[in-house]
């Protein structure tokens, strides 16, 4: 009577499981019910969260080894993801974190980039250097002109050098693998840099003069930027030795503003005939804790080290729930789409928790890139600016 009873309850609650994991998956998304900034449209839902984690990821499903159906794989959270179109499918590189606090990077596809998204059967598979990766995230995904696909992540490790008993300090660098097709990753080696430690690297979509392009993110510890911070180019001649040269700042850090702390790009850039539309992270400090934001800036189109547009002020800050999480009032993107038709989807996630979509257009972005007003950098400065609008408002 007890094996009875008790199988009875696991199929009960493996259906149930089953109904609910099926229900949100397919939850139909829908944008915000407000006018908004005419920038973008944010959606109601998240897109992907851990509760999306498939079940046999999570549940070992055999009734003899798991009798009262618990959860043996917990996961944490699913976010930082990088992001492409591949085969008429929106992709996710979904940073999914487990609750022993080891990431790892797992394929989600969705038919129209708003919902629906679904994991690919397995996670990614990252080859290991002779240096093994302690942890991994925040992939940035880019289409290389070359035909590979890169996927540049950061790769951290505890530091050697660090004090007996210090079990926290760690080394951060640039991990670089590329595919042909999602699946099988080949690993290079790991970035080599001369000014710090790196966490935050992109590899820009074309060649320059020959040479692969990366945008960088010196510092001189795993947490603190100390002289370094500010969003580094620096070039590459060959991926298989990736000795990174010439690395220079092009967009620093500036006080009192949302990029004070420090700054980091997001995504690879998107090519537009004004300039490249860059989406980026700016950190500053606050009482309650570190606020991370987004904002954009345009780099010339034909020479990628000038940055010739900076509106003032975050693109998107943390709003509602999206304040809440592992690490609260955190906005973090490393992953946009481009479509066919001009549509961009630009993915973000929330407090290292989430990850949610906001919809936008390249003409959408590239007015509000080139004609919102640029930072003063001072409060008299931005009074003139309301000024000036209000003024040419009333000669209208």
């Amino acid at each position: 009577m007890t094996t009875i009873t008790s199988s009875v309850h696991f199929q009960e609650r493996k259906s149930a499981l089953e109904k609910e994991h099926k229900i949100l998956i397919e939850q139909k998304n829908e944008p915000q019910e407000i006018v908004g900034n005419g920038i973008y449209d944010r959606y109601k839902n998240p897109v992907v969260t851990a509760a999306h984690i498939p079940l046999n990821w999570r549940f070992d499903f055999n009734e003899k080894t798991n009798p009262f159906l618990q959860e043996r794989i917990g996961i944490n959270a699913a976010f930082n993801a990088g992001a492409m179109k591949w085969n008429g499918k929106y992709l996710l590189a979904v940073r999914v974190e487990g609750i022993d606090r080891k990431s790892f990077f797992a394929i989600a596809e969705s038919p129209n980039g708003i919902d629906n998204f679904k994991f690919w059967d397995k996670p990614c598979v990252i080859p290991q250097t002779e240096d093994p990766d302690t942890n991994v995230y925040d992939m940035r995904l880019i289409n290389h002109e070359d035909g590979y696909v890169y996927g540049i992540f950061c790769t951290e490790r505890k530091d050697p050098n660090a004090p007996k008993g210090d079990t926290s300090s760690a080394v951060a660098n640039a991990g670089i693998v590329r595919s042909k097709d999602l699946v099988n990753w080949e690993r290079l080696p790991d970035l080599i840099s001369n000014t710090g430690q790196q966490r935050n690297v992109v590899l820009h979509p074309e060649f320059v003069n020959g040479k692969y392009a990366l945008y960088t993110r010196p510092q001189d510890g795993f947490i603190d930027v100390g002289s370094g911070g500010g969003i580094g180019l620096g070039y590459v001649e060959d991926m298989k030795n990736p000795v990174v040269k010439d690395e220079k700042i092009i967009f620093g850090k500036q006080y009192h503003t949302i990029y004070e702390l420090k700054n980091g790009l997001g995504p690879a850039p998107i090519k537009t005939s004004k300039g490249w539309l860059h989406l980026a992270h700016g950190v500053r400090n606050t009482a309650a804790g570190l606020r991370y934001t987004l904002y954009m800036f345009m780099t010339d189109l034909n020479d990628i080290s000038k940055v010739i547009h900076v509106p003032a002020g975050h693109f998107m800050g943390p709003e509602g729930i999206e304040r809440v999480g592992d690490v609260s009032n955190v906005l973090f993107s490393n992953g946009w789409i481009e479509d066919e038709d001009g549509t961009v989807y630009v993915y973000y996630a929330s407090s290292d928790t989430r990850m949610h979509v906001a919809v936008s257009t390249v003409d959408k972005l590239v007015d509000y890139v080139i004609n919102t007003p640029a930072d003063t950098f001072v409060s008299a400065g931005s009074v003139q600016t309301i000024i000036n609008q209000i003024e040419k408002n009333n000669a209208i």
